[in-house]
């Protein structure tokens, strides 16, 4: 049984409906990360789950139980917000305490709670200072330790390392799994960072249009994007596209692409004649001896990758990363051949731009 299913869940401002039949089930311990660009209902979607807004229909389940008539205090959920949210009044054990105190816990156990979250997360030596006297650091773990505290079922993070600076945004995507994984808890996380939802996430579900188009592991999301639109979504740089056609004869099954053909898995003949968007990934843009003859347009090195903008004789302009270890980089201006790594070409339907496989 799930420990947090979501079913058939609507909710509508008025004529605006953000979800219309939004349906998600996690395990107990399971983190799933909520992807999606800005508006797309991330943060509504948690606020549905904590009890602070009321859905339109369908149904929220956890442990098995539905809480559509349970208050956000006694759902055995905790929630950490993008801007933080502490009250300046309070210390940061103070801040803590809040979810203890809220569900009426003994003194005795509010303070071992809040010893014991602050510790997790090394902030046990601010415990005294209030909000202003805190790093955006300590902030962000003072409103995660808060979440973490009353020991509950489901964890909710809204976005919890978007106002910190980068490098420890960077520490914190290392450190979370772990973090998450002692606290036991099912956790939901919100973010429209892929790097963060690649490092966190045991499963990706990417929100657009009011619906999830689709949920799997990072791997999956990245080789094996459902549409063209998660395909973008995923990636720097970007995935290269090309509008073509498949193409069967009797040298087999290929793509014109750039002005040359693009061989293809002779899986592909079914959808010969069809109208497609060829993807494939600037990573696998390989330069070697053979294949599409391109120019080198711009070369711009990115620390551990080179990043090369490439233009075919037809015209096309794609990208290829390269490592920047490679033994040879190309010069602006210089003319390269470029082939194409099966593994990372996709093939996407023109019109609605799923993902075909043949």
């Amino acid at each position: 049984m799930s420990q947090l299913a979501i079913k058939s869940l609507t909710k509508s401002y008025g004529a605006f409906k953000v979800f219309d039949g939004l349906s998600l089930a996690a395990d107990a311990g399971e983190i799933v990360v909520i992807f999606g660009g800005s508006g797309t209902g991330k943060t509504i979607l948690l606020r549905l789950i904590a009890g602070v807004e009321e859905p339109t229909g369908g149904v929220i389940e956890i442990g098995g139980h539905d809480v559509s008539d349970i208050a956000p205090e006694h759902r055995g959920v905790g929630m950490a917000f993008q801007n933080f949210a502490l009250f300046p009044h309070m210390s940061a054990a103070e801040n803590i305490a809040t979810p203890l105190r809220a569900v009426g816990a003994a003194e005795d156990k509010v303070k071992a709670g809040v010893a014991r979250v602050a510790k997790l997360l090394k902030i046990d030596h601010v415990l005294n200072h209030a909000p202003r006297e805190l790093s955006n650091g300590q902030k962000q773990r003072t409103a995660l330790a808060r979440a973490l505290a009353a020991e509950p079922q489901i964890l909710l993070l809204d976005d919890p390392l978007r106002n910190v600076d980068a490098k420890l945004r960077f520490e914190m995507r290392l450190e979370l799994p772990r973090l998450l994984r002692q606290s036991g808890a099912t956790v939901l996380y919100v973010t429209q960072d892929y790097k963060e939802a690649m490092a966190l996430a045991d499963r990706i579900a990417v929100l657009a249009n009011g619906q999830f188009v689709q949920m799997a592991t990072p791997e999956d999301i990245y080789m094996r994007p459902a549409t063209l639109g998660v395909a973008r979504l995923f990636g720097d740089p970007s995935i290269n596209t090309a509008d073509t056609a498949i193409v069967a004869d009797g040298s087999g099954v290929h793509a014109a692409v750039g002005g040359t053909r693009v061989p293809l898995a002779d899986s592909y003949r079914s959808l010969a004649g069809r109208d497609v968007i060829f993807g494939v990934r600037p990573e696998s843009v390989e330069l070697g001896s053979s294949g599409l003859e391109a120019e080198v347009m711009a070369v711009t090195p990115l620390n551990e990758r080179t990043v090369l903008l490439l233009q075919s004789p037809s015209g096309w302009e794609f990208l290829a990363s390269l490592p920047s270890s490679a033994a040879t980089i190309p010069e602006a201006g210089s003319r390269v051949r470029a082939s194409f790594a099966a593994a990372g070409t996709h093939i996407f339907d023109r019109q609605t731009g799923e993902r075909l496989d043949g």
